[in-house]
């Protein structure tokens, strides 16, 4: 047996794909948890679970004393980092070391050696690795060097990784700002505001090459992977193996990687990372002394589970692979499925996610690695990534094209995502004839955007408004809503909605549907309707939609990854009409927020007197403003937002005190 019982000190996709491993060799497997993670899937579907005291990262996943306490106190033989948090804390791995507990991963010593980018770098040059030619040093140090080196450079944090703490400089009246602007952002990731100047390559490639290595000299590697597609310097698309090497250099990088893994006596699964130039010159970048969020890819090429050879190497036992021994098959690609906004500089989305539909999956073709099985809400407190979709073919072209099937059908309402942005960008002919470099998605930001746009025009903007009346009429039919007076009239089944504009939509008749938005009529048949799908056909095409609400009241139609948000007016008039005038003279005061948006003006102020009808704060939804007024007359007593702030449906905005109390 490798282990009896084993703590996981992670959370999400990663904790579960290593108690997938470990429950199939048998091993007891403990996860740790939050508050926020108590009904989370890695906490469900652990043997047991300990709860971690504390109301922020530092104190609950980053908290390395409490988690080793909880170890103990569970009898744990081994704790399995995962990736980001402890992962690559030397601290953490010499504590559970003195604790008896063993580190799922290298020691001490490699991880502190490879944490410091200018130690590595150090290190790599001194045994003949390639490397770029950088400096370090104070910013006065680091000024003067820079004048003999050739622009564009590169800044990093010294102590850095995963893409933070970097910076592009193209002339020199930019470097001093950007010097002290890196530093600042080091000491706040990592404590430590070191920075490093090398040359910057123009066009690189991102090639890293996975290694394992156990406790009695054998070291292999893997083969590599491409991770040149990146934005912020992060990773979203990897693929294994690399398109850009020949054999030739295939094997030299790899034999590369083994080498400087066995002068360094490092252990357990590590990954050596390099830029590759144009004229395929390598140099070394740095070493992840962890496994790699992209790990799957490998797995899929080689048949090796990367998990199971970690639980292995860190319980003594010999690796039973050579060199030799190990081939790829096929290709494999891996697109991270993120919870970000790509028209607005990738930045996070969390937020409630009411529909979640996955492709389906083909064993040993198509992998999901993600922690979401429904509904939920991604925190903004984690990682924003939801998922890891990885597809294996026979060869690249096939790849690509299981990834577009993949992606096309995987659905995510709620939050905005990257699923249509990823859909884009293998697409492109740039992406299939492997004209990439880790610029790419910089460099082709504007084409890949006007690319996104024209796909959002191949399905009218109306047949999703169309979906989303016929799904109401499907609902409420039994309830007669359709013939009630108001916005649903007698004479045709009416119904007026909010996108970004108010919609008018008549069904004028069915079977087929004649229907009519905003005065143009469209023909739509063999409409087939279900809970939370419903197919049409429009001039000869069949489409699926897909249809959720969230508990703000706001509605999601989606089709082929495309989403569309709109909320019945019904709905926000009565919304209003509960918050805002009524025959009131009095009444508790509490102005509620009728639905999501965002404070854009606040009209009142605190102390202020107000008449019944006054305007007194507008909310934007949809793109629309919506005034909210006074109930009845009465002084201002508090305002509890602010203009710009983001409010959900019911959310107190003002307290209005009527006049005498």
């Amino acid at each position: 047996m490798y282990y009896k019982r084993l703590l996981i000190a992670n959370r999400g996709e990663i904790a579960l794909r290593i108690m997938r491993t470990a429950r199939d060799l048998g091993i007891h497997t403990i996860a740790l948890y939050t508050e926020l993670d108590r009904q989370a899937e890695h906490v469900l579907q652990a043997d047991e679970a300990y709860p971690l005291k504390g109301n922020n990262l530092q104190e609950t996943y980053l908290n390395l004393n409490q988690i080793v306490e909880i170890a103990r106190k569970a009898k744990a033989d081994a704790i399995h980092p995962g990736y980001g948090f402890l992962a690559e804390n030397a601290v953490f791995s010499q504590l559970c070391t003195d604790n008896g507990i063993d580190f799922v991963g290298p020691d001490a010593n490699a991880i502190e050696l490879m944490g410091n980018k200018v130690n590595a770098r150090e290190f790599a040059k001194s045994i003949g690795v390639p490397v770029l030619e950088g400096v370090v040093g104070d910013s006065v140090t680091l000024i003067k060097e820079a004048e003999k080196m050739q622009f564009p450079l590169l800044i990093k944090a010294a102590a850095g990784g995963g893409g933070k703490g970097m910076r592009i400089v193209h002339k020199k009246e930019d470097l001093k700002g950007a010097l002290e602007s890196t530093s600042r952002e080091a000491v706040s990731y990592f404590g430590d505001g070191t920075v490093l100047i090398e040359r910057y390559i123009q066009n690189p490639r991102h090639i890293e090459v996975q290694v394992l290595a156990d406790q009695h000299g054998n070291v292999v590697h893997l083969f590599e992977r491409e991770c040149s597609i990146q934005r912020r310097f992060q990773k979203v698309i990897e693929e294994a193996p690399s398109p850009t090497l020949t054999p030739e250099l295939r094997k030299e990088m790899g034999n590369m990687a083994v080498f400087l893994t066995q002068e360094m006596n490092y252990t357990n699964a590590g990954t050596i990372e390099f830029l590759v130039d144009e004229d395929l010159n390598y140099y070394f970048l740095e070493m992840n002394t962890r496994i790699q969020v992209e790990h799957p890819v490998t797995e899929m090429i080689t048949g090796i589970d990367l998990v199971e050879k970690q639980l292995a190497i860190a319980s003594g036992r010999k690796l039973k692979l050579r060199q030799e021994d190990i081939h790829m098959k096929g290709h494999a690609i891996e697109a991270r499925i993120y919870a970000e906004d790509h028209e607005n500089e990738f930045i996070p989305s969390p937020g409630e996610i009411s529909f979640y539909k996955t492709p389906n999956l083909f064993e040993g073709r198509l992998r999901l690695d993600s922690a979401i099985t429904g509904p939920c809400l991604i925190h903004p407190d984690y990682d924003p990534m939801i998922a890891k979709l990885v597809v294996w073919d026979e060869n690249r072209d096939l790849a690509i094209e299981g990834l577009h099937y993949a992606l096309h059908n995987y659905e995510i309402h709620g939050i905005k995502n990257n699923i249509m942005y990823l859909h884009t960008l293998i697409n492109t002919s740039y992406f299939k004839q492997n004209d990439i470099s880790t610029h790419f998605c910089q460099n082709h930001k504007d084409e890949l955007m006007h690319i996104m746009q024209e796909e959002k025009l191949e399905i009218p903007a109306a047949l999703f408004q169309i979906a989303f009346a016929l799904f109401e009429l499907n609902c409420e039919k039994s309830n007669n809503i359709w013939e009630e007076i108001g916005y649903w009239r007698q004479q045709g089944a009416k119904l007026r909605i909010v996108t970004n504009e108010v919609i008018d939509i008549e069904i004028i008749n069915e079977n087929p549907y004649v229907i009519k938005v905003m005065g143009d009529e469209y023909l739509v048949e063999n409409v087939s309707v279900e809970s939370d799908h419903l197919m049409l056909e429009f001039k000869g095409a069949r489409y699926q939609f897909y249809r959720s609400k969230n508990t703000d009241g706001k509605s999601f139609v989606s089709c082929k990854g495309l989403v569309h948000e709109m909320i019945r007016w019904s709905e926000i008039q009565s919304n209003i009409e509960d918050v805002g005038v009524d025959d009131r003279k009095e009444g508790d005061g509490r102005i509620l927020s009728p639905m999501p948006g965002r404070v854009v003006k606040i009209e009142a102020k605190t102390g202020e007197i107000v008449a019944k009808g006054d305007v007194l704060i507008i909310v934007e939804a949809m793109k629309m403003e919506n005034s909210i007024l006074a109930p009845f007359g009465g002084v201002i007593g508090s305002v509890f937002v602010s203009e710009g702030d983001q409010v959900k449906n019911a959310t107190e905005l003002i307290k209005l005190e009527a006049v005498g109390e």
